[in-house]
């Protein structure tokens, strides 16, 4: 057992890199390697559960916390430790732009990633100057959400390759 506060009670403390998250804010470590805190906020519970089977292939990232609307999700961030945010665009109470620009007044280094159902090239730049990290559409996720991830740990900001060819002519 867990000597934290745990998701799941029968794993081992953080020194071990559980695929769920403590509720301690400690930083788990990895074979020396620095596990990367993700915060997951969507409504629909298939999607949590796809981020998170996505997400559990890199030993280096975790899930800390998931939420099921904006203002869970607003809540969850300030309870836990992360590193990273995932939020879905659109989602009971507050989302979007809104949860966005709350989550970034109150924590304006970490970075913020959208993902959706819309098509980027009508939401990605609002997103962006709203102080996004970047904008998934959900179909893509599977193939994209871990190199987006690592990008904006780095400072970058990640769109879709062909969303950047578009911007780029």
């Amino acid at each position: 057992r867990c000597d934290a506060d745990c998701i799941i009670s029968s794993h081992l403390h953080c020194t071990y890199l559980p695929r769920t998250a403590c509720r301690t804010p400690c930083s788990a470590v990895f074979e020396d390697v620095l596990a990367v805190r993700v915060l997951i906020a969507d409504d629909h519970p298939v999607v949590r559960h796809g981020l998170k089977q996505i997400l559990a292939v890199d030993p280096e990232l975790i899930v800390v916390a998931e939420a099921k609307n904006g203002t869970e999700a607003l809540e969850l961030a300030r309870r836990h430790a992360w590193d990273v945010a995932i939020l879905d665009y659109s989602m009971p109470g507050r989302s979007g732009i809104e949860l966005l620009k709350d989550i970034k007044r109150e924590f304006p280094d970490r970075p913020v990633l959208v993902l959706s159902i819309y098509p980027e090239e009508l939401h990605a730049t609002r997103v962006l100057k709203a102080g996004g990290a970047g904008y998934i559409n959900k179909q893509s996720a599977s193939e994209e959400l871990t190199a987006a991830i690592r990008k904006v740990l780095k400072g970058g900001k990640y769109v879709s390759p062909s969303l950047a060819e578009k911007l780029a002519f």
